[in-house]
């Protein structure tokens, strides 16, 4: 069995779950990424198999503003604090992906500086440059972020920056990649720099953050082997909460249809949204749970969701805060107040695991109303493999899933019962 297929993610944002400082000077430098050790035996015990960690290169602020690629980032310590972190995950069978931002860098990074100060230059290749700009050549910046300058993805040198980088870590133990802003980037790029990389390391896996457009197409032109399903995340909390069942299974439809050629990564929660919990409620969120272990693919449950986090994301400077928070030194410390949550993700995870076939099944309606769904998936190579997710949102939400023979496998607690 392949881990790339069956891999299921517990996704963690570094900066935020050490407590580090964001858009304050640090007083205090050190190895804050050994924090996450004590937290590895609590992602085998939530059934999880991989650690798909957010940015941990050295950067201004908020870890997507990269100034060395081959820098861990001082606030979560250096090259032995992630060696550690990665011979501890070795140990426990556990795989990782860190977050490459090769889309941009941070208006600091050395090669602005060298770009603009020597437009005809090396570094003046590798950065997206306005050299009609008036007052002189001026860096292009990432979706009107004014501190996040682009790349230039159309000249070589770039794909050469980005292969060593990768290449780099790849070699130091880490199992693979998540492409930032990989939709925002030419796909010829990535379909150049892949196979290089895949050279060295045959084994490695690449997500690319991909939000709207024909994800079937980005992968076949860009050569990832996988994009993030933001509209089935979508359908999945906004079919809960507006009780539109129908938005939900016409969204499986199509998760249906691209699993014919990829296996998308999904979620219902990760750094960049307000958490389900907040959206849709304790039960609703394990509802949409329920959904995501259920349906092919390749899952991540974003650290804080198996306890049942609250936090909502803002459009404002530090509106991502209150979804990327400090957590404790160990799971021990957690309120109790999240156990059932936790033992719901415990119980499905477990259930997924047990079902492998499901990672590219097949989804069928078998009933549909506004509140009330029920549906059945289907191995690709064995049809008599299929398991059937009851959803009532009469009430307060509940789903349950049933074996071929009709036994409840697992039920979802629901308040008044």
């Amino acid at each position: 069995m392949d881990w790339q297929r069956h891999v299921v993610w517990w996704h963690v944002y570094p900066l935020g779950f050490t407590g580090a400082p964001i858009r304050e000077p640090d007083p205090s430098p050190g190895p804050r990424l050994r924090a996450l050790v004590p937290w590895l035996d609590h992602l085998i015990e939530l059934g999880a198999s991989g650690l798909l960690l957010g940015p941990v290169f050295a950067s201004e602020t908020h870890g997507y503003d990269t100034v060395d690629f081959s820098r861990i980032d001082p606030r979560l310590g250096d090259d032995a604090d992630l060696d550690l972190l990665l011979e501890e995950c070795r140990r426990r069978g556990i795989r990782v992906l860190l977050d490459g931002v090769f889309s941009h860098v941070g208006r600091a990074h050395p090669l602005h500086a060298q770009a603009l100060a020597d437009p005809d230059g090396d570094a003046a290749r590798v950065l997206d440059l306005d050299r009609d700009a008036p007052g002189g050549p001026r860096a292009r910046v990432f979706e009107g972020h004014d501190a996040l300058v682009r790349l230039d993805h159309s000249d070589p040198a770039t794909a050469d920056l980005v292969v060593d980088v990768m290449g780099h870590w790849l070699r130091r133990g880490v199992d693979g990649w998540r492409l930032d802003a990989a939709y925002s980037v030419d796909p010829a790029f990535w379909a150049a720099v892949l196979p290089r990389v895949r050279a060295e390391h045959p084994g490695a896996w690449f997500l690319g953050e991909v939000i709207h457009g024909d994800y079937a197409a980005f992968v076949a032109a860009s050569g990832v082997d996988s994009v993030t399903q933001y509209e089935l995340w979508k359908a999945i909390w906004s079919s809960i909460l507006d009780r539109n069942l129908h938005e939900l299974d016409h969204a499986l439809g199509r998760h249906t249809d691209f699993l014919r050629s990829f296996v998308p990564q999904t979620f219902v929660g990760n750094h960049d949204v307000t958490r389900i919990a907040t959206t849709l409620g304790a039960e609703g969120a394990v509802v949409a749970l329920a959904v995501l272990m259920t349906v092919g693919g390749i899952p991540s449950v974003y650290a804080g969701d198996e306890h049942g986090f609250t936090g909502t994301k803002e459009e404002r400077l530090g509106g991502d805060d209150a979804v990327r928070p400090a957590f404790p030194a160990s799971p021990a410390d957690l309120s109790p107040l999240g156990e059932p949550v936790f033992r719901a993700h415990q119980a499905l995870v477990s259930l997924r695991r047990r079902h492998p076939w499901l990672v590219d099944a097949t989804t069928r309606s078998l009933r549909l109303e506004n509140t009330r769904y029920a549906y059945r998936v289907t191995s690709r190579t064995s049809p008599d493999d299929h398991l059937d997710v009851e959803i009532d949102l009469e009430g307060s939400p509940a789903a349950a899933v049933r074996d071929p023979g009709g036994t409840v496998l697992w039920r979802s607690e629901r308040s008044g019962r």
